[in-house]
């Protein structure tokens, strides 16, 4: 299985991504610069956390603009699958490719500690690791964490089974609407989610909770490859 991993100016979390994807699946991804207008044939494409031009304007906003972003948008219309995590996340809401937006902390402070998450629907290519309701510890750091939707929005992405994963345990860090972690799109091959998976692969990086979903990004692409 092939995967990259698309790194932007302020990009930070990358070289965890990248020894993430490289223990899970045993091949180093490619990386991609933000510039490119095309990127590499992929199973898997990450954009990782950080703070993609300094946040400035709005986190994600100016990223999401870059031209490698209408090279991802059309693997994404092609049913590739794409990861963003936290600043990743970011970039995937102000891009289109996910809906709503997110918006400053509810406490306007930085947040970096370690949540509960809700397994709030384990029939995606991410989650089907993970049991539906399973309780998974992952660490957060964000400043723009706060998931928003308009009511139709939000009311369109709850009964479509969008919402993969939920703050739970009353560990919601940021004032996100529903307590949502991470969505998906519509046909469930795009993935953002503000909590570090990639933090958690290894027992001796303090837990396993987050290796299910890289494992399952990995499985299923190979089985289907097959």
């Amino acid at each position: 299985m092939s995967t990259a991993v698309i790194l932007f100016p302020g990009s930070n979390r990358d070289r965890d991504m990248i020894a993430a994807l490289t223990k899970i699946s045993g091949t180093p991804p490619s990386t991609v610069w933000h510039t490119q207008t095309q990127v590499p044939e992929a199973d898997l494409y990450v954009i990782p956390g950080g703070f993609s031009y300094g946040d400035y304007l709005r986190s994600g906003a100016i990223a999401a603009r870059s031209p490698v972003m209408e090279a991802l948008r059309k693997k994404a219309n092609e049913g590739a699958r794409i990861l963003g995590v936290c600043n990743g996340f970011q970039i995937l809401t102000e891009s289109g490719l996910l809906p709503g937006a997110l918006m400053r902390n509810s406490g306007l402070t930085f947040v970096c500690k370690e949540v509960m998450l809700k397994v709030e629907n384990a029939n995606t290519v991410f989650t089907n690791k993970y049991e539906q309701g399973q309780i998974l510890r992952c660490p957060v750091a964000h400043h723009d964490g706060n998931y928003f939707a308009d009511p139709e929005t939000l009311k369109a992405i709850e009964d479509n089974g969008q919402v993969a994963f939920r703050y739970a345990q009353g560990t919601n860090p940021n004032g996100s609407i529903n307590d949502i972690a991470g969505i998906t799109n519509e046909t469930g091959n795009v993935l953002g989610m503000m909590p570090h998976p990639e933090n958690l692969i290894e027992a001796e990086h303090g837990g396993l909770d987050g290796r299910g979903l890289f494992e399952a990004a990995v499985e299923k692409v190979i089985s289907t490859a097959a």
